[in-house]
């Protein structure tokens, strides 16, 4: 069993950044893909960002590509969004998810695959 807590949510103006933290706890000894993920208000949660266990293989969003950056700290068992060039269309809860894997150089952006979620922190990008 993982648990995943975000944090780093918050009220930005329009251009501005954030950086989001997903720290995990409990079974943390094998691999797991990280994924974030988002919903805004009246639409279904989206795919953001994922990264391998590795942090050798990263994969975007086209909406977020060039903008959002993933990483991960396995030491620290945290996983970061680095969120840059904020637009108020970014307005949405954010999630991070867990996905167990054999592979140390795989990533997923299916919802589907994530066994572990967190509860989600706000961002909000003000115009």
């Amino acid at each position: 069993q993982v648990q995943l807590v975000e944090s780093g949510g918050g009220l930005v103006q329009a251009g501005g950044s954030l950086r989001l933290s997903c720290a995990a706890s409990g079974r943390t000894s094998i691999y797991y893909v990280m994924g974030w993920f988002r919903q805004a208000p009246g639409k279904e949660r989206e795919f953001v960002a994922t990264i391998s266990w590795s942090g050798g293989r990263t994969y975007y969003a086209d909406s977020i590509k060039g903008r959002f950056t993933i990483s991960r700290d396995n030491a620290k068992n945290t996983v970061y969004l680095q969120m840059n060039s904020l637009k108020p269309e970014d307005t949405a809860v954010y999630y991070c998810a867990a996905d167990r894997t054999a592979y140390s150089d795989s990533y997923s952006y299916t919802q589907n695959d994530y066994d572990y979620w967190g509860q989600g922190t706000q961002v909000t990008v003000s115009s």
